[in-house]
């Protein structure tokens, strides 16, 4: 009779959520980490209620600077 084997259990790395630290995030990156929707960001940007540079070809990157400081006048 051949054995049967269990499956290996393998423990997939636990990844962590925790992003990491730069100097400026795209629109969906900001969404993300303030809990809002990427047209609710845009708005706001568009508004200038929050403040975005442009990058290369167009793209929107609003500082983390600029994301503290919106949080905390929001509250």
């Amino acid at each position: 009779m051949d054995e049967v084997s269990e499956p290996n259990q393998t423990t997939e790395p636990v990844r962590k959520k925790e992003r990491e630290e730069r100097l400026a995030y795209s629109i969906p990156e900001a969404a993300d980490m303030l809990g809002l929707d990427y047209f609710s960001v845009y708005r706001l940007v568009v508004r200038g209620k929050l403040k975005a540079c442009r990058a290369l070809r167009g793209k929107f990157l609003i500082t983390r600077a600029e994301l503290n400081r919106f949080l905390n006048a929001e509250e």
